[in-house]
């Protein structure tokens, strides 16, 4: 008898404790069937890409990279590293690559959290946060946001919370600045205070995914406690700003007893061919980043001015993506974008049942939105 035809068979029994208490990451809708359904038609509002593509050096460094597609990747990533080693002004032994930035928040936990320790995220943080937690079967504590009716940072993380929330066994903060999937950020002054509270058996690691769309003067980047601070880790993306979203690479910044950790769990071979020579090529690009970062702080705020017009709550952001409050459950207006093929991401998996997040398109696409909009 086959046991995989059922029969009682219940392979789920057979998964660790850890694995048995995941649930599957939501990527949202389907987005190749609708693409199908919609055809040219489609408005994907969803995913938080950059709508301007990347760099035409990406699509020259994937043409040439293309002919030893054979072969295997460099396993170490040696001259992305060294790229990002000069950009960021730090040592080759501080960087890790991953399969995007998410691969790297999931060995991170992997790698320093157990079911004796605990780690500590904020309510409303990055889907992430809880799943790398719950798959190293650590204990999540997670801290209340500040309260929607907030002046300036509705739904944002409550640092002296999350501070007062770490415990003798807390192994990893997870903090997001900006914040996916609320656009809320705190500035380098709040960071430096928490810094200051977190102890140095803590590892405090800073997703800043949006990082290169931050327009906001208060705040920088994390990167700048690395040399005072051994216990920060950094991650960072390719897929916004960089438009390499389909390609999957980040890193990780941190001290290099951190990243040596990291490396005995990485995968070989993480980040493929394409890839690392997309990124190295994207990198070198900074005026393609900066155009990018200017389209989307100008997009990004005549959207949301639209939207308010219409009497919508619409958090500040420093992302490419903004969530807007509708007062009341967003899933029917959710479901009428969808079946005018505008393609918005629900967000009650976060317990935000009155919101949805909207990614900033171009204006022909911000238009479909507001014409669809019941």
């Amino acid at each position: 008898m086959n046991p995989c035809a059922g029969d009682g068979f219940d392979v789920s029994a057979l998964a660790n404790a850890a694995t048995r208490a995941l649930r599957a990451y939501d990527p949202g809708h389907d987005l190749p069937v609708l693409r199908q359904r919609f055809g040219a038609d489609l408005i994907e509002l969803g995913a938080n890409e950059n709508p301007l593509g990347p760099s035409p050096r990406v699509l020259d460094a994937i043409r040439v990279a293309l002919a030893e597609v054979h072969l295997y990747p460099d396993p170490k990533g040696g001259a992305l590293k060294a790229a990002l080693a000069a950009q960021l002004a730090v040592d080759v032994a501080q960087i890790a690559l991953g399969n995007g930035s998410h691969e790297l928040l999931m060995l991170l936990a992997q790698c320093f959290a157990d079911a004796a320790t605990s780690v500590v995220f904020s309510e409303y943080g990055f889907a992430v946060f809880p799943i790398a937690t719950t798959a190293a079967g650590a204990h999540p504590i997670r801290v209340p946001a500040l309260p929607r009716e907030h002046a300036t940072l509705p739904r944002g993380h409550d640092l002296d919370a999350m501070a007062a929330a770490i415990r003798p066994d807390t192994r990893i903060v997870y903090l997001a600045n900006p914040n996916n999937p609320t656009g809320t950020w705190f500035d380098d002054a709040a960071l430096d205070a928490f810094i200051a509270r977190a102890p140095p058996t803590t590892l405090v690691v800073i997703d800043e995914a949006y990082a290169e769309y931050i327009v906001a003067p208060a705040l920088t980047t994390a990167l700048r406690l690395l040399p005072r601070h051994p216990n920060v880790v950094v991650t960072r993306t390719f897929s916004k700003a960089h438009g390499l979203a389909g390609l999957r690479v980040g890193y990780a910044v941190s001290s290099p007893s951190v990243i040596a950790v990291i490396e005995r769990l990485r995968e070989s071979f993480n980040v493929n061919a394409l890839a690392l020579a997309a990124a190295n090529a994207a990198l070198s690009d900074a005026d393609h980043v900066a155009r990018s970062r200017a389209w989307n702080h100008a997009e990004r705020e005549w959207l949301v001015a639209r939207l308010r017009e219409r009497g919508l709550r619409v958090s500040p952001s420093q992302t490419n993506f903004v969530l807007v409050d509708f007062g009341q459950d967003a899933a029917p207006t959710e479901r009428a974008l969808y079946e005018r093929g505008v393609i918005v991401r629900p967000v009650a998996g976060y317990g935000l049942h009155d919101c949805l997040r909207i990614s900033v398109g171009t204006r022909a696409a911000n238009q479909r939105l507001l014409d669809a909009l019941p």
